[in-house]
């Protein structure tokens, strides 16, 4: 187990591109940061070896490939004993079209975002998580008809901004 790292600007500034481009060259991000190449390196490693950094990937534009649908669902349960939520998030993580599942305070219990190919393909998923009986008292869907932007990236350095001492 690695010690929690006591994270300062530089650090937050090097995840925060990171986070904007995984695939930036070590020299790159070095200059973008204000570091050398190699005192930068040490940073990402000790920031990976921490824990902080999970992984990169590919963002992909599915609008390429074809039409898909997301729809936002509120889900709320017919009880609200601790097995009771235990079971339903174990069974919504099953689901490939599950981005997201929220637990949410307000007037139900989960916001969870589904990705489908169309209504049909998210109605046959929603039935089939109502036949499997994981405690859905009720739900309502909300489809989202246009998406402005989906940033992918956190404001880090706003939200982490160490404070002085």
């Amino acid at each position: 187990m690695v010690a929690p790292l006591k994270l300062d600007r530089l650090d937050l500034r090097i995840l925060s591109q990171l986070q904007k481009n995984g695939r930036i060259t070590n020299v790159d991000l070095a200059d973008a940061v204000g570091l050398s190449p190699s005192p930068c390196l040490i940073r990402v490693k000790r920031l990976e070896q921490a824990g902080y950094i999970s992984g990169y990937g590919a963002q992909l534009r599915l609008e390429k490939l074809g039409d898909t649908l997301t729809v936002f669902t509120e889900v709320t349960l017919s009880d609200h004993h601790r097995e009771d939520f235990i079971r339903f998030e174990a069974a919504i993580r099953e689901v490939d079209e599950v981005l997201e599942c929220h637990l949410v305070s307000g007037g139900y219990d989960y916001l969870v975002r589904f990705m489908t190919r169309g209504v049909n393909h998210y109605q046959s998923i929603v039935e089939g998580l109502l036949e499997r009986n994981i405690g859905i008292e009720k739900y309502f869907s909300y489809i989202v008809i246009k998406t402005p932007f989906v940033k992918t990236h956190y404001p880090i350095e706003r939200l982490f901004a160490p404070t002085p001492d």
